[in-house]
């Protein structure tokens, strides 16, 4: 860049027989450029640092065990290819006190959304402490108490929960349509966020330790996606994925006025719940019929459409039965029951709405005559109060991290300003079976709950029943529970969950 030159300095360089510059022209330069130095000290963004890394002692119980561990929140920057800081991404960490092992797992956990903060699996799922939220009967208002979590993964493994750009307190350093470029996209989304891993291990001295990654719903395609791209593009190889109602392929949700695979994916689900609502239990022997029915039947009937009028009525009385919707509303669908359809059915007699996280999760419906719901989730309305209190909370008061700004525990803005289309094509299948087939130790454990229509589990049972076996076809496993997206709020089913995972970690 051409240095400024004051008027004086022109009337100096005339006097010398220099190169000439007016010095009109040499004020307008210097106007210009003030004008374009305001305009980006304008637009630069100014926030507080972030503070050191803070920890304090803990103790928790877990299976008769009292385990004495260090909580640490802290951040981890994100860098350009020119090594410029263009974010910062906050972790909390729980670390077993102790002498160091290094056979003891790592585990790295993500929520979804994509706008979600890893708050759900920490505070609900699997971390050391718990606050109730998810489940029929929950306030947004109940006290803010976080016990031990009976849950918890820590007796066998030390845990890093990561708040994606966005979400929690992590930041982007850079201007909308730049951080919406570098982190609100796929690729970039599980780039950036394989090297917080990396960099997480690297600065902890834990490259040696056995690793493992979880995911909830759209953290359910990070998962896969970030242990292939830890694989082939950081040489860090995970042991295990565990994936928690994940979203994996949307193409099975997608194009229903053509495929009947929505339909397919989402009967069994709806009839779960009403099984559910009828006392029966929910159990593979329960779900065993219309599971058989989806793949089989149900699917024939679909694509036969109008060439085969008797097929409609094959489905009606099917999906009648199944779902326990009134018989002429299922004939007026033609047996197609999309889940807003079947959602805003249910209660609308008692005047509620159902979750879609969980459908029979119910709130008041404060629109009762209206044909289309003018409410939010029942289920998200009431979790974004407990979970945001509970973290902070504990970040700033409790580990003492103090820092300013705003917590995000589901941001619905980053969620709107992720790339064009993305939950119409995007698909981490064919992560899950490169990575399986790069590593014939990678095991694999697929979580859902039955009542679950937002990530319905049969999707996931499809996937699984098309992936070829490479060796031992139990490297990955499918396991569903009575709940919902959030089936972990339900003790038992918690309690389930965590048997199963223990399995995963111990066979490696």
């Amino acid at each position: 860049m051409r240095k400024l030159i004051s008027a004086a300095a022109a009337v100096l360089a005339l006097s010398l027989g220099l190169a000439a510059v007016s010095p009109c022209a040499v004020a307008a330069d210097e106007t210009a450029r003030s004008d374009a130095a305001k305009s980006e000290a304008k637009e630069k963004i100014e926030l507080p640092p972030f503070p050191a890394d803070a920890t304090v002692k803990q103790v928790t119980h877990v299976a008769g065990r009292t385990l004495n561990y260090t909580a640490t929140v802290g951040s981890l920057p994100v860098r350009d290819a020119k090594g410029k800081k263009i974010a910062e991404v906050v972790f909390t960490a729980y670390i077993l006190d102790g002498p160091r092992d290094h056979a003891r797992p790592v585990t790295f956990a993500f929520n979804g959304g994509p706008g979600a903060a890893s708050v759900y699996l920490n505070m609900g799922a699997i971390g050391p402490k718990r606050i109730q939220f998810g489940a029929q009967g929950d306030s947004p208002s109940d006290p803010v108490r976080l016990v031990d979590n009976a849950g918890s993964w820590l007796d066998f493994t030390d845990l890093v929960f990561i708040d994606p750009v966005g979400t929690g307190f992590s930041r982007s350093l850079e201007e909308t349509e730049q951080t919406k470029k570098d982190f609100f996209q796929v690729k970039q989304d599980v780039a950036y966020l394989s090297r917080i891993v990396f960099d997480w291990l690297v600065k902890n001295g834990r490259m040696a330790s056995p690793k493992y990654v979880v995911g909830e719903s759209y953290g359910g395609y990070r998962a896969p996606a970030i242990a292939h791209y830890l694989q082939t593009e950081l040489g860090v190889g995970p042991s295990g994925v565990v994936m928690v109602s994940p979203f994996l392929d949307a193409r099975t949700q997608s194009f229903e006025d053509i495929s009947p695979l929505p339909f397919i994916v989402e009967l069994p689900s709806e009839a779960a719940a009403n099984y559910e609502r009828q006392g029966k239990p929910l159990n593979p022997e329960t779900l065993a019929e219309v599971e058989q029915y989806a793949r089989s039947e149900f699917a024939v009937d679909l694509m036969k459409g109008r060439s085969d009028p008797a097929a409609v009525d094959r489905i009606v009385a099917h999906v009648t039965r199944y779902t326990g919707l009134r018989p002429e509303l299922v004939k007026h669908m033609g047996g197609r029951v999309d889940p807003g359809v079947f959602l805003r059915e249910l209660y609308r007699d008692q005047g509620k709405l159902a979750s879609v996280y969980d459908s029979n999760v119910t709130t008041w419906d404060p629109y009762p005559w209206s044909q289309d719901q003018r409410a939010g989730d029942p289920i998200l309305d009431a979790i974004i109060a407990p979970t945001t209190s509970a973290m902070v909370d504990f970040m700033t008061r409790t580990v003492g991290w103090k820092v300013e700004g705003r917590y995000n525990a589901l941001s619905n803005a980053v969620n709107r300003a992720w790339e064009k289309n993305w939950f119409q094509e995007v698909e981490s299948v064919s992560d899950l079976r490169k990575a399986v087939a790069a590593d014939g130790k990678l095991r694999v454990l697929i979580a859902h709950g039955y009542d679950d229509l937002s990530c319905p589990f049969f999707a996931s049972q499809l996937i699984v029943d098309q992936m070829p076996p490479m060796g031992d076809p139990g490297r990955v496993r499918l396991a569903v529970y009575p709940g919902g997206h959030m089936f972990y709020s339900r003790p038992d089913s918690q309690a389930a969950f965590r048997r199963d995972v223990m399995a995963l970690y111990a066979a490696r």
